[in-house]
């Protein structure tokens, strides 16, 4: 039986051709880090994002080379791209015009109610839906002052607000995001919030920071809030190259039963009956296995007690076993391997695996 609530009930917005919310299923976004006006960086980072998974890709716009450079950009990708704009509304605009696919704003700080119509409009024009984001760094001044401090009370009353604001325009192709680089604050801000709306949204941890940090505070968030039916589409922020972005987030679904497409690797943990290094034929695989579609288990066993008996649900797997290493595939013995053909060995089958699949 599932541990997992019900996903929480919300209308549905279409980010290019990737559905958000209602009954799709959760995706996966992340955001270039390339200047966007180098069209060539921007758009290679692009595809590599394409390559481990990335659904919807966000890309910063801020002057008028950016936007000058989305048309390019746009005719280049295979995944819908959002323009994210702050401050400068003209910006906004310009972005719609050359057809990007969703529109990332903070109403806080776009300025007066006559540049958020405009930006509504134009969107509304031209089928494009906007994210609202809220960050607890960039509340309204009146609401930290009533609190001396950033909370998640604060948060949710400014986002309630700038859906009023967005919505009493007659525009409801909304999606929303209340981050926090605090992981207790983003998860109470977005729980309180989600029996206030039916806007589906955006999750994510602000500012996490490097790897392993910013992806154990993305897990820990993101997790308790997926596993109570909140959230449709998510972002893991980290410091570092935005595809590994993506391959925390997919396995961070995958966990949790909400993303069933591509490889998943197990290893053990290692201890002093290990035989074969783990981690590296682990690390390699996964490498080798990150641009496959296919739902498939692989075990990487350290000895004959963590090998085929332990790993038996997997599809395939290595087991170290003294001069030899075994090869299985569900939990039958196949083969006994050399130490140098372990992992090309393991990736015949995996391959054959995906082949039979197809």
């Amino acid at each position: 039986m599932s541990i997992l609530r019900p996903r929480r009930k919300t209308r549905q917005v279409m980010i290019g051709d990737i559905p958000v919310g209602g009954d799709a299923p959760i995706s996966i976004q992340s955001m270039t880090n390339t200047k966007t006006d180098d069209v060539e960086a921007t758009v290679a980072q692009i595809k590599s994002l394409e390559s481990v998974g990335c659904e919807i890709v966000r890309v910063a716009v801020p002057g008028k080379a950016a936007v000058a450079a989305l048309p390019d950009i746009i005719a280049q990708a295979s995944i819908p791209v959002v323009a994210d704009i702050h401050f400068d509304y003209r910006l906004g605009l310009g972005a719609v015009e050359a057809g990007v696919h969703g529109l990332r704003i903070n109403p806080g700080n776009i300025g007066a109610h006559e540049r958020v119509e405009a930006l509504v409009s134009a969107c509304a024009d031209r089928g494009i839906p906007i994210r609202i984001g809220v960050n607890s760094g960039s509340l309204e001044k009146d609401i930290l002052e009533r609190a001396g401090h950033p909370t998640a009370e604060g948060m949710v009353e400014s986002a309630l607000r700038h859906v009023e604001l967005v919505e009493g325009l007659g525009f409801t192709d909304l999606i929303l995001s209340l981050k926090a680089s605090d992981v207790p604050m983003t998860i109470e801000a977005n729980r309180l919030m989600a029996s206030k709306c039916d806007v589906p949204f955006h999750l994510g941890v602000t500012e996490a920071g490097t790897m392993l940090p910013g992806a154990v505070r993305s897990s820990v968030a993101l997790g308790v809030l997926l596993a109570e039916g909140i959230g449709d589409t998510i972002r893991v922020s980290l410091s570092g190259p935005p595809e590994e972005e993506i391959r925390v987030a997919r396995e961070m679904l995958k966990s949790l039963g909400l993303h069933h497409g591509g490889v998943t690797v197990i290893a053990c943990p290692t201890c002093g009956r290990c035989e074969i290094d783990v981690q590296a034929i682990a690390e390699e695989v996964e490498r080798k296995t990150t641009h496959i579609r296919t739902p498939l288990v692989v075990a990487v066993m350290g000895c004959a007690v963590n090998g085929p008996g332990e790993a038996k649900e997997a599809d395939a797997g290595v087991a170290g076993g003294g001069e030899n290493t075994v090869l299985f595939r569900r939990g039958e013995l196949i083969q006994k391997l050399p130490g140098d053909v372990v992992v090309s060995q393991l990736m015949n089958e995996v391959l054959s695996l995906v082949d039979g699949e197809s």
